[in-house]
């Protein structure tokens, strides 16, 4: 029996594919995978997916892409898949044809009868008896993605040339897979991974393909596992808290990472409350968490977990310079050095120069560079100097971040040949010349990053382009991040339908005056029930609280710290 796992990236295909392929061996079937532990069998097979997904190659057409993308699949079919079937294993795959035709029909936007011939011709004939479908929310997807990276240590790599194009193409994708499984109910099982225990799903995977492999007759099914119900009434601004942390709650007892990560940088004693209980068991997490907050119980807990995890510690200070912060980066460096030098941006203190003199003897030079970034200083330029004669281009580029100058723009301009990303990268929120030429020259291969280094970027040629890009991927409103100004609110306005999380997030550090309150509440009760959604709402309003809080008098911020006792000094 052949049987094909297929999803978005993020939705647990690999985890859950694994999981079958070892639950079926111990029931005694012979089994081989051709992706097993997440890596393809095929050497030639591996080297075909690492070409295809070279963010340096932009300019990879989408027929290019897709042929590639058949070579792997055909060598993996004769190498692995025919091998294992002929001799009369259950062979399970971690992506097979259907993958190319949602990938380039769905997301790309060819035409699949174009596409199915030369499929056709790739699969010799051979499709899977069984394919089943992970089907998850691509907000949740990508938060677990995130997840992911912070948990193996990848939180910088670099995106994959699919991953450039922005969010909006595992949206794209998403729906191609449940075309193609509507289209072919008898082969096609749906599994929803969005709300329940991973051993739940798996159980109810294994069930369903034991009766197959039994020749039991079951009916086509979606597998879906009841929901945890919310609370009950309508959801607004006046009950996001609730409903956030009824939901946080819920999660904890299935996906405990995830829910201690939801809480990053959100203020609070609800939060801090629930970061004390995470504290034991995923103290990288709930060091992290606490991004950017700058209060006493953010303090202690940074104290209490520096020795655990100090990178963990370092990483989750962002942009805090207060003296606790100059304090405790001196004390981490000895354990994390690089961390504690990349978390210098926009630091021009004698405290941040005494470190980064440090880290340069010690021989961490490209983390200086990567915290020199909005730093605009004759020292700073004697480092990029540095870097620039180690060949450290990428680094230097991204050391020019929200720098607006000729110097700065001089060096963008001999760092292009050598890195184009991050001299976009370095160019967010500003609309120079080298800005605006990228832009216009990677708005098709890196739309994703494109968007994004608009970021408070209000001219019309930023408007034009985010209102295209809004049309494919959310991040055109990441890029109105905070913005308060008409073609924002239009902006936001009409993508709340199609990028409902990613419109609220874009309010964050907005005040809760009446056009916030009517757009969060709108979206709420259309989306009461998806986590990004809750998270992001409760994250606006918590931040609206910290800056209402820092303009009461004293004594009113006193009266109402039992409500707010997390929030962040002004």
């Amino acid at each position: 029996m052949f049987i094909d796992f297929e999803g978005i990236d993020g939705s647990g295909k690999t985890t859950l594919s694994n999981l079958l392929a070892s639950r079926l061996k111990r029931l005694g079937y012979k089994v081989a995978h051709a992706r097993e532990g997440g890596e393809l069998q095929s050497p030639t097979a591996r080297r075909i997916r690492d070409l295809t997904r070279d963010a340096r190659l932009l300019e990879m057409g989408s027929r290019a892409e897709f042929f590639l993308n058949l070579a792997r699949d055909a060598q993996q079919l004769e190498e692995v898949i025919a091998p294992a079937l002929k001799r009369g294993d259950v062979c399970i795959t971690d992506r097979y044809l259907y993958s190319q035709l949602a990938l380039t029909g769905g997301g790309r936007g060819l035409k699949e009868e174009q596409l199915l011939p030369s499929c056709e011709l790739a699969s010799q004939g051979l499709w899977p008896d069984l394919v089943i479908l992970v089907d998850v929310d691509p907000d949740l997807a990508r938060l677990r993605k995130r997840l992911g990276k912070v948990q193996s240590g990848k939180v910088n790599d670099a995106d994959s040339r699919k991953g450039l194009v922005g969010a909006g193409l595992a949206v794209r994708v998403r729906e191609a897979f449940l075309a193609q499984a509507r289209k072919d109910p008898s082969r096609w099982i749906i599994l929803e991974n969005n709300d329940q225990p991973l051993r739940v799903l798996e159980q109810r995977l294994v069930d369903a393909v034991v009766a197959r492999l039994e020749g039991r007759e079951q009916p086509v099914q979606r597998l879906v596992p009841a929901p945890t119900p919310p609370p009950p009434g309508v959801a607004s601004v006046d009950d996001v808290e609730e409903r956030f942390f009824h939901a946080v709650d819920a999660l904890e007892a299935r996906e405990p990472q995830l829910a201690a990560w939801l809480l990053n940088g959100i203020p609070g004693l609800a939060s801090h409350q629930r970061r004390l209980a995470y504290a034991e068991r995923l103290p990288g997490l709930v060091a992290r968490s606490l991004n950017g907050l700058d209060d006493d119980t953010a303090w202690t807990l940074r104290d209490v977990l520096s020795a655990s995890v100090p990178a963990d510690v370092a990483e989750g200070l962002g942009f805090v310079t207060s003296p606790r912060s100059h304090a405790l980066r001196q004390r981490l460096y000895a354990q994390a050095p690089e961390a504690v030098l990349e978390g210098l941006k926009r630091q021009d203190s004698p405290e941040a120069w005494a470190l980064r003199e440090r880290g340069m003897k010690d021989g961490h030079l490209s983390a200086v560079l990567l915290g020199l970034a909005g730093v605009d200083t004759e020292e700073s330029w004697v480092v990029r100097e540095a870097g620039m004669q180690r060949k450290l281009y990428s680094e230097v580029a991204r050391s020019l971040g929200g720098l607006d100058s000729e110097r700065a723009e001089a060096l963008r301009e001999a760092l292009i040949p050598h890195d184009r990303l991050a001299v976009l990268k370095s160019t967010t929120g500003l609309e120079t010349p080298v800005a605006v030429g990228l832009r216009e020259q990677l708005e098709k291969g890196a739309l994703k990053l494109v968007l994004r280094s608009l970021t408070g970027v209000d001219t019309p040629r930023a408007w034009e382009m985010r209102e295209r890009g809004a049309a494919l991927t959310k991040e055109a409103l990441d890029s109105v991040d905070g913005m308060d100004c008409p073609r924002a609110w239009k902006l936001r306005a009409s993508a709340a339908r199609r990028w409902p999380a990613t419109v609220v997030s874009s309010m964050k550090g907005l005040p809760l005056v009446a056009e916030t309150r009517a757009l969060l509440d709108r979206i709420l009760e259309e989306q009461a029930g998806k986590m990004p959604v809750l998270r992001n709402a409760y994250a606006v309003v918590a931040q609206a609280r910290v800056m209402e809080g820092a303009q009461r008098p004293a004594r009113s911020v006193v009266e109402t710290a039992g409500v707010d006792a997390g929030r962040q000094e002004a």
